[in-house]
C-alpha cells in the first residue's frame, strides 16, 4: 500500500457537526455549527468547543463563559449546514431554521429543542491557539429527549439517526458494528457443545 504525504492539516474525520448555542448578557441568542469540539476529560466531565474569533458567537461565549452543545441528526443536517455557513449578525438563525431555543439551567445559552442531546458547558479555560480560541468548559448538565428511551431507562442516540462531518461532506452514521470491549469479549458457547 502507498500513502501520499501531504501539507500538514487537520484530518482527523469523520467530527461530530454540533449545533453550538449561546447567548450575550443583552438577551440575543444565537447558534453556530462547529465540528472542532469533542471530550477533555471524564472525570470531571469536560468537552471544548474551537471557535474562529470573527464568528457572531466567540464574543457571546467569551462574555457570558458558557454554551450548549446540540447534537445533530439527519433531519437537523439542513440546519447545521445553514447555521455553519450564515451569520447571526445578519438573522436570528433559531427563527430561520425553525428551531426551539429551551433554558435549562445556563442563564445565557439555550438548549435547542429539536436536539436529541443537549451538553450544557460552563467555560474554565480559554486558549488562544492561532485562527480559534478553543474554550474549554466543564459539563453542567446533560439533557436527553425522552423518545429515545426505552422501558428500562436506557437511551438509544442511534434511533435519533445522528450524522457526522468528514471533509466537507455530512454523513448519516450506518449500522453497528460492535460495543466497546467486543474484540476481546469471550464468545458465548454454543448449545450442545462441550
Amino acid at each position: 500500500m502507498a500513502k501520499q504525504k501531504w501539507k500538514p492539516g487537520n484530518m482527523v474525520y469523520p467530527l461530530p457537526a454540533v449545533l453550538v448555542s449561546c447567548g450575550d448578557k443583552k438577551g440575543n441568542i444565537n447558534v453556530m455549527t462547529a465540528a472542532w469540539t469533542g471530550t477533555v476529560c471524564s472525570d470531571p466531565p469536560m468537552v471544548y468547543v474551537s471557535v474562529r474569533k470573527e464568528r457572531h458567537s466567540h464574543h457571546m461565549i467569551q462574555e457570558t463563559r458558557e454554551y450548549v452543545i446540540n447534537l445533530t441528526t439527519e433531519k437537523l443536517a439542513w440546519a447545521a449546514d445553514f447555521c455553519g455557513v450564515r451569520s447571526g449578525r445578519d438573522l436570528d438563525k433559531f427563527k430561520e431554521m425553525k428551531l426551539t431555543p429551551v433554558q435549562g439551567e445556563l442563564q445565557y445559552a439555550p438548549m435547542i429543542e429539536e436536539s436529541p442531546v443537549s451538553i450544557e458547558c460552563r467555560v474554565t479555560n480559554v486558549m488562544e491557539l492561532g485562527s480559534h480560541d478553543m474554550f474549554m468548559a466543564e459539563v453542567t448538565a446533560v439533557y436527553v429527549d425522552e423518545q429515545y428511551m426505552d422501558e428500562k431507562g436506557t437511551f438509544h442516540l442511534e434511533k435519533a439517526a445522528p450524522m457526522v462531518y468528514s471533509h466537507g461532506q455530512y454523513y448519516g452514521l450506518g449500522r453497528h458494528l460492535g460495543g466497546f470491549g467486543y474484540a476481546v469479549r469471550k464468545k458465548p458457547a454454543k448449545k450442545g457443545k462441550k
